[in-house]
């Protein structure tokens, strides 16, 4: 390879690519750029869960100081454990007992890893502080890239007219990826027919209810769910969900405008409209809702699985781009996992480009890039593909729910069935306690033999 600096170039710096960014800081010679088309570094307010997969990468990345807890400490803890070990415990709408709770982490893992909830905001901040600001390039929006030939470059061009050169680009632009959009056009997301209404505020506004569990409580009703956390920082949050029709033609149901909501992102909600959406629960949610001053409408969206992370395109080669976090598996949250799945990514992806990227391969930059990009594909994306399959069946399976319980003579669940309808969730522990780091030394191992039988191959043809 040249002297010049070998370069990558992240676009968005949310949790994924700060991650990413940090994880890269040891790759000698390499410059990293993050852009981002925020015209600050503040990412939108919403409370956000890390299992302990996440924990142990944030731990790995050496983000200790996003590790301490409202326990441990109070003014400055960013984060808050359930002090009982379940990472989640299940209430009944009406009665307000305990139904049933997601499997201890007491018994097996350290409490530093035990399932945390942050606002995102704080999160964000833990990792920039780990991100020198020259790297991160504000108001760039991602227009396009091509491929320099004589260069051996990748031309990055933004909205504003600027351009920047990489010999990677990496796709951390969430959700609604321009990166990923830019090489699949038909992965954009779409709406699920689920909306939740997200609140984050001071915990002085629910002091004053009585028996208020301080636990992270997910609430189940018969067509709706309500969870509530205390988070770090004196934070709470209340979060309400419920599932419509996105097939439905109807423009307004319980109150809301569904042709815009649908198109909506963290736009302002009516707490009055969330009030009614559980004026028949039971007193506690009642009192809860009642409590909350604001809150934000967040439309689920979705998309399939792509067939490769390794992007390319007639005018650019295979092994120059990748996606991570949201960008790379677009499902819009579920079982909590969108946090630790980004970290995940990034650690995995860096611990590619380390493997590949070291010195005696320095001449080879681009097959050892597309080296990287398929251990990189091969650590993350089963694990996701997984993760895709279980959203969509799921989303699928509410929304026939939801018409049948619409056609003339369908009979109402029974009070007993909605109570083993809970305890028969699904068991999120796989993604939670996921091990990354063993997935990828058996990718790499897995890819090591692929060389070797080739390399085989090509000998007994010579």
């Amino acid at each position: 390879m040249s002297q010049e600096p070998f370069t990558i170039a992240i676009t968005g710096a949310g949790i994924a690519g700060l991650a990413l960014a940090i994880g890269l800081k040891d790759i000698p010679g390499a410059r990293v750029d993050l852009y981002e088309r925020a015209t600050q570094l503040r990412e939108i307010g919403a409370s956000i869960a890390l299992g302990p997969n996440g924990m142990r990468t944030l731990e790995r990345l050496g983000v200790h100081n996003a590790l301490v807890d409202a326990a441990d400490d109070a003014q400055n803890g960013l984060s808050f454990r359930n002090t009982s070990g379940y990472p989640m415990v299940y209430r009944h709408y009406a009665t307000g007992e305990i139904v049933s709770t997601d499997p201890t982490q007491a018994d097996h893992i350290p409490k530093r890893h035990w399932t945390a909830r942050y606002y995102r905001a704080h999160l964000q901040e833990a990792l920039a502080a780990h991100v020198d600001p020259k790297q991160i390039h504000l108001s760039k929006t991602f227009a396009g890239v091509a491929w320099d030939e004589p260069a051996q470059k990748l031309v990055l061009s933004f909205t504003d007219g600027s351009t920047a050169t990489a010999d990677l680009l990496v796709g951390a632009d969430g959700l609604h990826s321009r990166v990923r959009t830019f090489f699949v056009p038909t992965s954009r997301p779409v709406w699920t027919g689920a909306l939740a209404f997200r609140s984050v505020f001071p915990r002085s506004h629910v002091a004053h209810i009585k028996d208020l569990p301080h636990e992270a409580t997910h609430v189940w009703g018969p067509d709706r769910t309500l969870f509530f956390s205390p988070l770090g920082r004196s934070l709470y949050t209340v979060v309400g969900q419920l599932q419509f029709d996105p097939d439905d033609d109807k423009t307004e149901q319980e109150g809301i405008n569904l042709k815009d909501t649908a198109k909506a992102w963290a736009a302002q909600g009516n707490v009055d409209t969330l009030r009614s959406l559980y004026a028949l629960w039971g007193p506690l949610v009642k009192d809860l809702v009642a409590a909350v001053p604001h809150t934000e409408l967040y439309p689920n969206a979705s998309s399939h699985s792509l067939p490769t992370w390794v992007l390319s395109s007639p005018s650019v080669p295979a092994g120059r781009v990748t996606l991570v976090g949201d960008a790379a598996h677009a499902h819009g949250g579920a079982f909590a996992t969108g946090g630790s799945l980004a970290l995940d990514d990034a650690w995995a992806l860096a611990a590619s480009l380390k493997a590949s990227l070291d010195e005696a391969q320095r001449g080879e930059t681009g097959s050892a890039l597309l080296a990287a990009l398929h251990v990189y594909e091969t650590t993350r994306k089963a694990h996701t593909d997984r993760l895709l399959r279980v959203v969509h069946a799921s989303n699928a399976a509410r929304v026939e729910s939801l018409r049948k319980s619409r056609q003339p003579g369908a009979v109402a669940e029974t009070d007993q069935q909605f109570r083993a309808r809970i305890g028969s969730r699904a068991d999120p522990t796989w993604l939670h306690e996921h091990d990354v780091t063993a997935t990828f030394a058996k990718a790499v191992r897995e890819y090591q033999t692929r060389q070797t039988q080739d390399s085989s191959v090509v000998q007994s043809k010579i």
